[in-house]
């Protein structure tokens, strides 16, 4: 079986590396190019579409290694290409031809609406600290859609520097496989093995200084196919089901919740554009292009690492050994986040806060010695 996986992966890897110089030529001859502006980090004319590449690889890889194996989930598969294709078709037409915001929405819940309709959907919820689920009934399929919709979007916003969406996507991928082989979803491993595969093959061509961008056609594909795996692989995982995947995609939640949150402190709109998103604040405190790529990875591993241990520690029924790991991280998020400034450069309460305990406790200290 794990030959099947290793053959698996790099027969995307290599499919992606062979399509992706030949995507390139073609988003050039058609004109899906990306023009630097005064929001953009890149500075001269680029080529999209380097999501077709890796889609092209996905399927082509599927295909290859699936007749070898019996106990796939085949409703669901399919559910997932047919879905995927749609996603990538709306995301290339609109990195040649700029669609509207409503368009490439409503396309996005169709792609959801047909994974839906194959049996991917958000059953339940379960609580920590108890055998108990809630059952969402009625809500199962508008929340499975939000939850396909918002993270499709959420790893489209982090899309910003030369390499970062496809190595951030990677290492949730990355993360979903060693879950998934844990808890023997033959499916998932597959999947997740093959997707691997696709975006390592051309993150060859896409790391700094990169030769092609993957566009809204690969950041979409990929947002869509991580939302359906973590549902697919982790609805039923463990008595934290809900938190995993959450943790597993930490760094594009993380920074589309602090930018909802950045334009609802300064009063703009939810859909404004800015420069304040995770690798801008790093990019303005001095690091170079590569090592704030370098760093989001290092953030990505964390991430993707707790929910390793989440998932373990769960098992065990350490539950409070949980609790004290995201307490942990949340804080460790909210610090570091107010420090660089992705929420605002000015209001920094927690920091503040903090500092407030410090020197009371420093204060403390001196009269303590003096009295002595």
């Amino acid at each position: 079986m794990s030959l099947l996986y290793g053959i698996g992966f790099a027969t995307a890897m290599l499919i992606a590396l062979l399509l992706t110089p030949l995507v390139k030529r073609f988003a050039h001859l058609v004109g899906a190019v990306d023009a630097p502006n005064h929001r953009k980090v890149h500075t001269r004319i680029m080529p999209r579409l380097g999501g077709l590449a890796i889609y092209a690889a996905f399927i082509a890889a599927y295909f290859v290694i699936s007749p070898a194996l019996d106990s796939l989930q085949s409703d669901v598969v399919f559910g997932l290409i047919v879905g995927g294709s749609i996603i990538v078709l709306v995301g290339a037409l609109d990195d040649r031809f700029d669609l509207s915001p409503k368009i490439k929405l409503l396309g996005q819940i169709i792609a959801a609406g047909v994974v839906v309709h194959a049996g991917v959907v958000i059953d339940f919820i379960s609580v920590p600290f108890g055998d108990l689920s809630i059952s969402l009934t009625w809500l199962s399929i508008p929340l499975t859609i939000f939850w396909i919709v918002g993270v499709t979007n959420a790893i489209n916003l982090i899309d910003g520097l030369d390499g970062l969406s496809a190595g951030v996507s990677a290492i949730a991928i990355a993360t979903m496989l060693v879950l998934a082989l844990m808890m023997g979803n033959i499916t998932v491993v597959l999947l997740s093995v093959i997707l691997l595969g696709s975006i390592v093959g051309f993150l060859f061509y896409n790391f700094h200084p990169a030769k092609i961008f993957m566009g809204d056609s690969g950041a979409l594909f990929l947002g869509f196919s991580l939302a359906t795996l973590s549902i697919l692989g982790f609805k039923q995982a463990t008595v934290v089901s809900l938190l995993i995947p959450i943790m597993i995609l930490g760094v594009p939640l993380s920074d589309t919740f602090f930018a909802i949150l950045r334009r609802w402190v300064n009063h703009l709109p939810i859909s404004a554009a800015d420069k304040s998103h995770l690798h801008h604040c790093l990019l303005q405190l001095g690091f170079s292009h590569r090592t704030t790529v370098l760093i989001i990875y290092g953030i990505a591993l964390v991430f993707g690492s707790s929910a390793v241990l989440l998932s373990i520690l769960s098992e065990r029924e350490i539950l409070w050994a949980a609790v004290i790991l995201i307490i942990l991280l949340v804080c460790t998020l909210v610090i570091g986040a107010e420090a660089i400034g992705i929420i605002s450069q000015t209001r920094k309460p927690v920091i503040r806060f903090l500092n407030k305990v410090r020197d009371k406790t420093l204060q403390l200290g001196t009269r303590s010695r003096v009295s002595k």
